[in-house]
């Protein structure tokens, strides 16, 4: 094979053009492959803010000169003013948003520029760009979260009196309070939100100063660039600082576990507007294109759908990881699609099934109607219980009243006291009282429970 080898003609990149490692340019695929710009290029605020405390950093350190550090810091402020109003152009070459906003950088200033980047990698500022973008993220779903516990509780409280039917296993199960099924699904929200609190100082650390992987060679104060970017704190090991994507893989699993969480109240309203028992406003509803009555609960058969897409991300992202030497890798930059995708899904889901619970309208008669007597069985062997029979005993006895009235095709209530004394003598004429939903509702006093006392406690706090 002949040694004058023609060079491939693609481009490499301003930073990186051909004349230093590498003999020629790359493959116009491998750039298009290679390059993240296309959506790293939300981070480019984060990726500015890190640059000027950086600048600063070494100027304290001594690298550059006070007057070198003032260009630095007021060209990144004209890349950033170009960005808010939108004059900056991406060019070719513009590998990702380091590499856009350093050349746009140099190109104000001129050769200065270039010295920002002394003794830092793109793999410690990727790692800073990202971490600082995703503590912003969290906090604003956390206020969106927020607001959807408050607006779950006060509509809890609007309709604190109203009865339905409580299931398990998708079976009448016993008479509950509407208020009560709102609050099991709010709960669950309480936790997320919980969680998503307790995950933001474990992202909140700086990794930058970290370098491609081994640390910084001119003693850069990486203490001082966790407070001039408002970390907790500094990252442990420069190796596992620039590999590390726990924090993504984190909130990937936070948001599967939210949106299962939304999705099971979607589902069960789904089911109750289904029944009448809840109408879902117009807004959050859409037609058919051929059948004129259809009023379809899209936006929660959505809900629905979008927990499933997240945690397909949260899955793939670990299987990505799972392989990985130390310490940096391009797989990793594989993190920022589903990151950012899972943070906008959150974000329009939270937003979605805030309106849903606002503007829906519960139908009391139509809860009520799901109601049967048989639903009030424990309660009759919570009677005998309350007459000092052991309650395995009477547990039995109840469901022989059950079966009675299924032989006779009666409803239960309807059984009469002679037929109920026929099965156990210790049955007396106050029996009757049981068959009352509100009363059942109301025995369930207990921390957690139904009454009407229990479930203001839940919503109160």
């Amino acid at each position: 094979m002949s040694s004058d080898k023609k060079e491939v003609s693609g481009a490499r990149g301003g930073l990186f053009g051909a004349g230093g490692r590498f003999k020629g340019g790359t493959d116009p695929i491998m750039e298009k492959f290679n390059e993240s710009i296309n959506f790293d290029k939300r981070m480019w605020k984060e990726d500015i803010q890190g640059s000027v405390a950086y600048a600063k950093a070494i100027v304290k350190a001594g690298i550059i000169s006070e007057e070198e550090g003032k260009q630095l810091v007021e060209g990144l402020a004209k890349v950033k003013a170009e960005w808010e109003d939108g004059s900056f152009q991406l060019k070719p070459g513009d590998e990702d948003i380091h590499t856009a906003n350093e050349r746009r950088l140099t190109e104000i200033i001129g050769p200065v520029g270039g010295k920002l980047h002394t003794g830092r990698s793109r793999n410690d500022q990727v790692a800073t760009d990202t971490r600082l973008w995703l503590v912003q993220a969290e906090k604003d779903i956390l206020n969106d979260l927020a607001q959807l516990l408050v607006a779950g509780a006060e509509y809890a409280q609007e309709h604190l009196d109203i009865l339905m039917s409580g299931y398990t296993h998708l079976q009448p199960a016993q008479p509950i309070r509407f208020s009560h099924w709102i609050m099991s699904h709010i709960t669950p929200l309480m936790r997320d939100a919980q969680r998503l609190k307790e995950m933001i100082p474990r992202v909140n650390q700086c990794p930058l100063g970290s370098g491609a992987l081994a640390g910084n060679a001119f003693g850069v104060d990486r203490e001082f660039l966790a407070k001039e970017l408002g970390f907790d704190g500094v990252t442990l090991n420069s190796l596992d600082s620039v590999c590390d994507r726990d924090f993504v893989v984190e909130f990937l699993m936070w948001s599967s576990m939210l949106t299962m969480h939304l999705s099971q109240l979607a589902e069960d309203l789904i089911i109750t507007n289904l029944l009448k028992g809840v109408e879902i406003d117009d807004a959050y509803a859409t037609g058919s294109s051929l059948m004129p009555q259809k009023k379809n609960p899209d936006a929660l058969e959505l809900l629905r759908g979008k927990a499933g897409i997240l945690l397909g991300k949260a899955v793939g992202f670990t299987a990505t990881l799972k392989g990985l030497p130390r310490a940096y890798n391009k797989d990793l930059q594989e993190d920022k699609v589903p990151l950012f995708e899972a943070v906008d899904t959150v974000k329009d889901c939270l937003a979605i099934i805030t309106g849903v619970i606002v503007t829906m309208k519960p139908n009391p008669k139509m809860l009520l109607k799901a109601l049967c007597p048989e639903m009030l069985a424990t309660d009759l062997a919570d009677y005998l219980v309350r007459k000092g029979v052991p309650f395995r005993e009477t547990h039995h006895i109840s469901g022989a009243c059950v079966r009675l009235a299924e032989e006779t095709d009666t409803s239960i209530d309807a059984l009469t006291l002679d037929q109920l004394q026929n099965i156990d003598k210790r049955f007396e004429a106050d029996v009757m009282e049981v068959w009352n939903y509100e009363v059942s509702v109301e025995r369930k006093c207990s921390i957690g429970g139904t009454s009407k006392k229990s479930v203001q406690e839940q919503i109160d706090k």
